[in-house]
């Protein structure tokens, strides 16, 4: 693996670490300004708010300024505001340096992804995605358990921590990844920018906005905000189920991504995105229906499972779309903003879905969309190099 991707693998490790520091003592700080829980919650959705907002923005900086220096710049952006929460004089200080860290998220996030299809050998893009996939994994396990450690030192100690760290990670990729170790268009110059017109006109690429969709709205939405109440309210299982709902969930994504990658660089990208959505819905539908405590543990762990043959099959498809030689600046943000929005959407439609009918609803519609996502992939194109 080139020197550069594992300096990107190393940061992404130390990104997700930090975010996990900070998640458990984020509400409680809101509280400490004397706001109620719904204005503690939009302290934590602003966060992904602003990732949605700019990503058009980010993408467009992306191929003007290059890769390199919008993710120096958007990790040094995170950082600060990291720090800046730390000292935020009252909630609209708190809410306003939040919103910042959002707009630096998008920044990397999407250079991050850049850079990555831009060094990655065509042959090795799953198994480097499931590397990448599993630094932020292990990042987000440990980063929690710290945070709440450090959080009994003082609500700002993990936003001081993690600003540090972050700006420590900017410095170790600018001196580690040089301008000279990118690779250069067809013609030796600066990359062609694939434009979203082409993007939509490759039916893989329209099939991972729609699987994309899906993943943030069951995996990064519904699973977080509902999966734990749900262990409580339904299941009727106490504190403590509720505490490792998500922990189950990671143990299955932490089984399979080691070998994830090396089957969709193997059989194709297309078996293992269908398989992943195919089993993240039929687990999720099953959460719903059958309320009993191991149902739901070989549920979750089957639902990990699917998320995790997902990721990098996916990522790696839209990686073959663009290619090496071409910028991509605006079709990976709008790739992202199809995360972002299933993010947010999933868990207030979820939430609506619970209130007015039933958590069975609420999950048999998740997994429903995760079952739809899959009709597109099934006409799509394969886009591994040596099985086109």
């Amino acid at each position: 693996m080139p020197r550069e991707l594992r300096v990107l693998i190393g940061a992404a490790f130390c990104i997700a670490l930090g975010y996990g520091l900070v998640a458990p003592v984020l509400p409680q700080l809101a509280h400490s300004f004397d706001v109620g829980t719904a204005a503690a919650a939009v302290i934590v959705s602003v966060f992904a708010l602003a990732r949605l907002v700019f990503a058009p923005a980010g993408g467009r900086l992306v191929e003007r300024l290059g890769e390199r220096p919008v993710y120096v710049a958007g990790v040094t952006i995170v950082g600060l505001s990291s720090l800046a929460c730390a000292f935020a004089a009252d909630y609209g200080q708190l809410l306003l340096f939040r919103g910042l860290g959002g707009l630096g998220s998008t920044m990397f996030t999407v250079s991050a992804m850049g850079l990555m299809i831009r060094l990655a050998p065509p042959r090795s893009r799953g198994r480097i995605s499931s590397l990448y996939a599993g630094s932020f994994l292990l990042g987000n396990i440990a980063g929690p358990v710290l945070g709440g450690a450090l959080g009994g030192l003082g609500l700002q100690v993990p936003f001081i921590v993690y600003g540090i760290m972050l700006i420590l990670t900017a410095a170790v990729v600018l001196l580690r990844l040089p301008k000279r170790s990118l690779p250069h268009g067809a013609d030796g110059g600066a990359p062609v920018v694939l434009s979203l017109r082409e993007a939509f006109a490759d039916s893989a690429y329209r099939a991972a906005i729609g699987s994309s969709f899906a993943n943030g709205w069951a995996v990064l939405g519904v699973r977080v905000a509902l999966v734990p109440l749900f262990a409580t309210a339904a299941l009727d299982a106490g504190p403590a189920l509720a505490g490792i709902a998500l922990a189950i969930f990671a143990v299955g994504n932490a089984l399979i991504l080691p070998v994830a990658g090396r089957l969709t660089d193997t059989f194709g990208r297309r078996p293992l995105i269908l398989a992943g959505l195919a089993l993240a819905g039929v687990a999720t539908m099953v959460l719903g229906l059958v309320p009993v405590v191991w149902v739901f543990v070989v549920a979750s762990v089957v639902a990990g499972v699917g998320a995790g043959l997902l990721g990098p099959a996916q990522q790696a498809s839209v990686a073959d779309v663009i290619g090496p030689e071409r910028g991509s600046g605006r079709v990976l943000a709008v790739f992202q903003m199809a995360m972002d929005t299933g993010a947010i959407a999933g868990p207030v439609v979820a939430g609506l879905l619970v209130d007015a009918l039933s958590y069975g609803w609420a999950f048999g519609i998740t997994g429903a969309i995760c079952l739809v996502a899959t009709v597109p992939w099934l006409l799509a194109r394969e886009t591994l190099p040596a099985r086109r």
